[in-house]
Parts: C-alpha cells; sequence; structure tokens
C-alpha cells in the first residue's frame, strides 16, 4: 500500500497547524501498516472421494441441506422433537452460548482501542483560608489514542475476530454431538425395548414347553432330565430380563437429562414400546474436502489457527515504536457562571512515542513462544482433519458391514423361527428328543436378538455418519464488531 505522504504541504506552519499535521502523518503511516490475512491452511494428500463410496461434485449441495436437521430422515417424531428440546435447553449447549457471548463482547472490546478514548470530569472546591473562603469549579474533557502505526490493534481485533468465530464452531460442535448422542440413546432404549420383547415371547414359549415337558413326565414318556434342561432354559431366559429392563430404564434417564431434564422426567412419555428407527434413504456423500468445510471441530481448529497468526502480528508489533496521542479541554472558574467565557478555558495537547531499547529479551522470548504457539494450533488442526476423515470412513465401513449383517440375520432369524415351530410340533407327537427342541429354541432366541440389536446397530451407524459429516448445524461467524479501524 502506498503512503500518501507526497501530498503533504512541505511549507513551514504555525504551531498549531504543525501538531495538526503531525497527526496527520501519523495517521498516514497508519494507514500503510497492514494485518496480513494467515494462508489456509492445507493438508497434503487430501483423498478426492472416500474409500467406501463414490460421489459426483453435484450431490454436495443436496448433502448438505439434508444433514441440516438430518433426525427427520428417521421420520420418528418423538426422536425429531426430543433433538429439538435437547438442542434448546441441554446445559452443555447453554454453556457454549455463553461463551460466544463472551467472545463476542471481547470482540467489541479489541475493535474499541482502534479508536480515541475520551473521559470527562468535573469538580467544585471550597477553601477557606485567613478568615477567608473562595470556591473553585471546574469541568475537563481528556483524550488520548495510541496510533496502530504497525498493525498491533487490528492484530488484537483480528484475533478477537476468529476466536468469536471459533466460539461459534465449538457451539455447532456442541449442538452435532448433542444431537448425535440424543439420537443414540433414543435407539438405544427401543433396542432394548424390541429385546426385551422378543426375550418375553420366547420366555413365554419356553414356558409352554416346559409345562408339555412335564405332563410327558407325569404320563412317563420323558424322564426327569428332560424337566430339569427346560427348567433350566426358562430361568436363564428369565435372566436376561433385568439387565434389559435396566437399560430401558437408564436410557431414557440419559434422555430426560440430555434434553434438561431430571432423570425421570420422561418415563411416562417413553414407557411404550416402539419400533428401532431407521433413515429412510441413504444419504448421498459430498466428497471429503467438502465434509471438512462443513464440520465444525475443523472450522473450529481453523479459526483458532487464524486467531494465532493474528496474535503473532501482535508479538511483531510489540518490537516496534508506539505512538500516543493525548489532549485535555479545560475549564476553571471561582463561579458557575464564569465557566462559559473564555478566560476560563485551558488546552493541552502531546504526543509522545515510545520504542523498546532494553528489555532483556522478554519481547522476542514472547514473540518466539507465540510462533510456538501458532506451530501447535497447526498440527492441531491437522489432528482435527485427519480425524474427521477416520470417523466418516470408520462410519462408512461400519454402515456397508451391519447392512450385509441385517439381510443375513433376517433369513437366519426366520430359519430359527421355523425351527423352533416345527420342533416344537413334532415334539409333542413325539417323532423328536427334548434336545431337539431345546437346541432350537435357543437358537430363534439368539438369532432374533441378534437381528434386533444389528438393526439398532445399523441405525447407530448412520446417526455416526450424519455426525462424522457435520450434520446438525449452521456455520454463522460471530457479527462485526461496531468499532471500525
Amino acid at each position: 500500500m502506498r503512503c500518501p505522504l507526497h501530498a503533504l504541504n512541505p511549507r513551514p506552519l504555525p504551531a498549531s497547524p504543525r501538531i495538526a499535521l503531525l497527526s496527520a502523518v501519523l495517521a498516514a503511516l497508519a494507514g500503510c501498516a497492514s494485518v496480513t490475512a494467515p494462508p489456509a491452511p492445507q493438508l497434503a494428500g487430501l483423498p478426492g472421494a472416500w474409500a467406501e463410496t463414490a460421489t459426483a461434485p453435484a450431490e454436495s449441495a443436496a448433502t448438505r441441506a439434508g444433514l441440516l436437521a438430518w433426525w427427520q430422515q428417521f421420520d420418528d417424531p418423538q426422536l425429531s422433537a426430543l433433538v429439538t428440546q435437547a438442542l434448546a435447553a441441554n446445559t452443555g449447549v447453554r454453556s457454549a452460548r455463553a461463551a460466544l457471548r463472551q467472545a463476542r463482547a471481547l470482540q467489541d472490546v479489541a475493535a474499541a482501542g482502534l479508536g480515541p478514548s475520551v473521559t470527562g470530569g468535573a469538580d467544585a472546591q471550597r477553601s477557606r483560608a485567613a478568615g477567608s473562603s473562595g470556591n473553585r469549579f471546574g469541568a475537563s474533557l481528556d483524550a488520548s489514542w495510541e496510533l496502530d502505526l504497525f498493525g498491533g490493534t487490528r492484530s488484537a481485533l483480528a484475533a478477537s475476530t476468529a476466536t468469536a468465530d471459533a466460539s461459534a464452531a465449538s457451539l455447532g460442535d456442541v449442538q452435532v454431538s448433542l444431537a448425535a448422542e440424543v439420537a443414540l440413546a433414543y435407539i438405544g432404549l427401543r433396542s432394548a425395548q424390541a429385546r426385551l420383547v422378543i426375550a418375553d415371547a420366547n420366555l413365554a414359549a419356553q414356558q409352554d414347553t416346559l409345562q408339555i415337558t412335564r405332563w410327558r413326565q407325569q404320563a412317563g414318556l420323558v424322564d426327569g432330565l428332560a424337566a430339569e434342561q427346560a427348567l433350566a432354559a426358562a430361568e436363564q431366559t428369565r435372566a436376561a430380563l433385568p439387565p434389559l429392563q435396566t437399560a430401558v430404564a437408564t436410557s431414557r434417564h440419559a434422555l430426560a437429562v440430555l434434553t434438561g431434564q431430571p432423570p425421570a422426567a420422561l418415563d411416562a412419555a417413553l414407557a411404550a414400546t416402539a419400533p428401532v428407527p431407521q433413515p429412510r434413504a441413504t444419504l448421498a456423500l459430498a466428497g471429503p474436502a467438502d465434509t471438512l468445510r462443513q464440520r465444525p471441530d475443523v472450522r473450529a481448529a481453523e479459526l483458532r489457527l487464524a486467531a494465532e497468526w493474528a496474535r503473532l502480528g501482535q508479538a511483531d508489533a510489540a518490537l516496534k515504536p508506539s505512538v500516543r496521542l493525548s489532549g485535555s479541554l479545560g475549564l476553571s472558574a471561582l463561579t458557575l457562571g464564569s465557566l462559559g467565557t473564555g478566560n476560563a478555558v485551558a488546552a493541552a495537547l502531546l504526543a509522545g512515542i515510545s520504542l523498546p531499547v532494553f528489555d532483556g529479551g522478554a519481547l522476542r522470548g514472547q514473540q518466539r513462544a507465540q510462533q510456538a504457539v501458532l506451530d501447535q494450533a497447526q498440527e492441531s488442526w491437522r489432528a482435527s482433519v485427519l480425524a474427521a476423515l477416520q470417523e466418516v470412513e470408520d462410519a462408512l465401513v461400519a454402515l456397508r458391514n451391519d447392512r450385509d449383517r441385517l439381510q443375513r440375520l433376517q433369513g437366519a432369524a426366520q430359519a430359527a423361527t421355523n425351527a423352533a415351530t416345527l420342533a416344537n410340533q413334532r415334539f409333542r407327537s413325539g417323532l423328536v428328543d427334548f434336545q431337539t427342541v431345546l437346541d432350537t429354541q435357543r437358537s430363534q432366541l439368539a438369532a432374533q436378538d441378534s437381528l434386533a440389536s444389528t438393526a439398532a446397530d445399523l441405525a447407530a451407524d448412520h446417526v455416526r455418519l450424519y455426525k462424522s459429516l457435520g450434520g446438525g448445524w449452521v456455520d454463522q461467524p460471530a457479527a462485526t464488531p461496531t468499532a471500525q479501524p
């Protein structure tokens, strides 16, 4: 940027215009200094597509729209209501919002440093000496302005702005994690309820078998071994009920706390059994680069990196001269009525410059320390990017494998149910022994339980995929500060 000093008038000026000229020169020098924007961080070897799937760039816009309220893709009004309530009332979200308000207020504080500060005051004095008394009244305005010649104050403002934006992204990260946590707890609740229904149904079937076995024992058709085996099988299934009931209760408690309520607040609302929600369609994935831009934690890490870059500019500016202008305008008179006269006016203007001469290397040490902090922020950003890529790839692998597993288990559960039905019918007719019935009932319970668990795992895989893609928030940068350079 070219400094506009060539336009200044070189002719000698009186004292007052010289002061004005000095101010103009310093202001022009301040305009010559610029705060350099931080370079965009780069990660070498960023893949162009996910290893588990290939997507077209045209899908990106639709993907971002679908990610905004991804829980609605499950078509479960109760899940949507719980997520909405949690985003409004969760203590973690409220704390993050308060941190964002603090960061934006500090941004305004930093912006205020670019302009002059003015203070006003008034005083009244009454004195008595040697039998006489007198009054004195005064009013004053004092102003001071430290010119930002080398961008130190603007660097502080840039750091505060980036910090405020990072707080907004951190709020988004809390929202993303919270929505996923609510959905996972809800899926866990419905999964435990479904498995409890399966265990109850199998227990009822095993109790019927136990009764038939006892009748056959009384008739002398089977011995006591079969009856004891039937009783053991029924009791083992009954023993599986308390852990499932505990899982149902703890899931309800978790959902209540996540929505900002006491643990038992949702017991009545969530008492009825409902199926495990599944998304109505598979998400069309955007590429890794778009995903990283959507992820709030990556965005926050990038903004924290920009803030540390700006603070390095502050440390550099601290090694250079600083110029401060100050002035005062005061009124002083013996009576209140005399304050408005010209004789009561007193004015002063002072310009000062300071330059670090010797500090034992403290400023240089601060500069090196800030460079190290900047390097740490760079590595933190790299770590967040790599973690984001891993989470997406892990979610895609789990989704694919659990989808295949579910298809196999559906066939296995149907076959196990048919086998248990046939074995029970033949046992009543005396065509097979009780061991066959026992084996088929155990296989039926295991297959049905695995099917229910895998269905819940598949729903949870979708939730983790939405979370890993940064779904559930909108990037809202901090507001422009009120003070301007």
